[in-house]
């Protein structure tokens, strides 16, 4: 038996359907605490970011042999117990890549320029132009904290606007061929050099915060920073401030320390006009959602049939 806590392409659904007992209800991330008690008969479990495959789910779980997340990032999943119960974790590695790789850069494009958030000026009858001339790319330093495969994605992009591209990674091979025409810089270096920063790092206790209110000093005051990778890396609440006080030019946030937002963590950014907040889905479009979906359910199948 299969059990799918979050959204998944109905085509990939269909095909699990048709080989095995499938329960798909994507209202479970929202009620996870009902999970554990169906948890009993269940062999594969399938889940995006927001199910929290944690100790308790996983003790609840006796006939559980794998788990599939439809997305790249891991740290909602309890992997140390998952390795000692010998239960296989599956990620969509690469399936999204180029949602996430189209966001970062749609989002740099936007806050450089800065002419996008006219429109309620417009219709009320103000032509602000010299205020919407804003900044191109081209040309501008891309700083990439974190350089594995997406944002080596990323930086191949960018090299087409010209762009500088440093990046700081203290686990990539320095002789790796990914350094090739990159600079391979310290993480103040690249807050102090970088025009554009975008964030690639998973979260753990080394990254978080890693980003603070120490460092953001470093930035540019007319320089981005994105974060499209995972909420805490980034001290919401440090960055806010900055952003308030004009300190920095811009930001785009796509997660959260807080996920949903609430009230308090929402109030950071009230009234900001020089950030873009959305709802975690840089790697999430119909595209990868399909791409995404097909894939684990492959693997998911796969597994399973091996075992019979």
């Amino acid at each position: 038996m299969i059990l799918i806590t979050e959204f998944m392409d109905d085509r990939a659904v269909d095909l699990l359907r048709s080989k095995y007992e499938v329960i798909y209800d994507k209202s479970l991330a929202d009620n996870q605490e009902k999970i554990p008690d169906m948890m009993e008969d269940i062999k594969a479990l399938i889940v995006r970011n927001r199910t929290q495959v944690n100790k308790n789910l996983l003790t609840n779980a006796p006939n559980l042999s794998c788990v599939g997340r439809l997305g790249v990032g891991l740290d909602n999943i309890d992997l140390e117990t998952c390795k000692k119960r010998n239960l296989e974790v599956y990620p969509a590695t690469g399936a999204n890549t180029n949602a996430v790789v189209e966001y970062v850069f749609t989002s740099a494009l936007v806050l450089l320029r800065g002419a996008f958030n006219k429109t309620e000026e417009m219709v009320s009858g103000a032509w602000p132009r010299e205020q919407s001339s804003g900044n191109e790319i081209t040309g501008k330093v891309l700083g990439l904290v974190g350089f594995g495969e997406i944002a080596q994605k990323t930086a191949n992009l960018a090299k087409s606007f010209n762009m500088e591209i440093i990046a700081f990674d203290p686990f990539l091979d320095k002789k790796s061929s990914a350094w090739d025409n990159v600079k391979n810089v310290s993480l103040e270096k690249l807050l102090r050099d970088a025009d554009v920063i975008s964030v690639h790092t998973p979260l753990n206790e080394s990254t978080h915060h890693l980003i603070n209110s120490t460092n953001l000093n470093f930035m540019k005051k007319n320089a981005i920073i994105i974060n499209a990778a995972r909420g805490g890396v980034i001290d919401d609440k440090a960055l806010s401030e900055k952003l308030r006080k004009n300190e920095i030019k811009g930001a785009a946030l796509d997660v959260f320390e807080t996920e949903p937002m609430d009230i308090n963590s929402g109030s950071y950014f009230d009234d900001l006009r020089n950030v873009i907040l959305t709802p975690h889905i840089a790697g999430v479009t119909k595209e990868s959602n399909v791409n995404v979906s097909a894939m684990i359910a492959d693997k998911i199948d796969k597994h399973l049939s091996s075992s019979i």
